[in-house]
């Protein structure tokens, strides 16, 4: 699997960050959610044990809209 980097939100060079991939989906980089509520309503809702959350601010993911409006060779379309 080929990641390009498309953005972060981190001041620091750390998470979150956003990739797109060559199989035509985005990796995401973020904060791994430890929270036991919110881990059994993912698991209600059929999180697998061999899936993982990452949170992430909204804000990432201009980062994506901007990749989908320029395409890869940065044009429109």
């Amino acid at each position: 699997m080929k990641l390009t980097f498309l953005g972060t939100t981190s001041g620091g060079g750390n998470c979150p960050n956003l990739y797109a991939t060559d199989r035509d989906t985005y990796v995401v980089q973020g904060v791994k959610i430890t929270d036991p509520a919110a881990l059994q309503t993912l698991r209600d809702r059929g999180l697998p044990d061999h899936e993982t959350v990452v949170e992430i601010p909204k804000q990432l993911l201009k980062f994506a809209k901007r990749r989908r409006w320029f395409g890869r060779k940065g044009r429109r379309g």
